[in-house]
């Protein structure tokens, strides 16, 4: 969703609330692409706080879905967002740019709101993504669900070479 912000802009100390719907039904990046499975409406807070800079205020609520780290089954991780951005009005999209101001969410007055709570959800995205603290992941040689019970692979070294170091792993657990 477009938010025009000509109005906000040109009149200090003006304010407007609005509610929008996030539009996207996936988040994509350089790590794949994630279903959104539930949204609640997103409730901004724009405000001029003098000098052509805009506060614009920001709560969402979003769910997506993540492959577990170990074992590749979905899980739903929940996205509070609840955030502040300020923003230079006087400057050009290309200064934003070289100042490595990441606001490619406002092009000209417009506002895009899908854009801000996408790049607000990558910058809170999880390091790890577990089922359970306990996932046993899946089988280097099947591919088989480890939690939904043990495969029937052998657990000798494939490679011959690695029969030597094999007891190294069985000793140590952390390793």
């Amino acid at each position: 969703m477009l938010i025009h912000l000509l109005d906000v802009i040109t009149n200090e100390g003006r304010r407007i609330q609005k509610t929008a719907e996030f539009t996207m039904d996936a988040i994509a990046f350089q790590l794949g692409t994630f279903r959104v499975t539930d949204k609640k409406p997103i409730e901004l807070t724009i405000a001029n706080t003098g000098n052509k800079t805009l506060e614009i205020q920001c709560h969402t609520d979003l769910k997506i879905a993540i492959p577990c780290d170990r074992c590749l089954e979905e899980v739903i991780v929940d996205f509070p967002l609840s955030f502040v951005r300020k923003v230079d009005m006087k400057l050009t999209d290309e200064e934003r740019i070289n100042d490595l101001d990441e606001s490619s969410f406002i092009t000209g007055t417009d506002l895009d709101v899908d854009q801000l709570v996408c790049l607000e959800v990558l910058m809170s995205w999880p390091l790890k993504v577990l089922c359970s603290p306990d996932c046993k992941g899946i089988c280097s040689q099947c591919g088989k669900n480890l939690n939904d019970g043990p495969c029937d692979c052998k657990d000798e070294p494939r490679d011959p070479r690695m029969a030597a170091i094999s007891d190294i792993f069985s000793k140590f657990k952390e390793v």
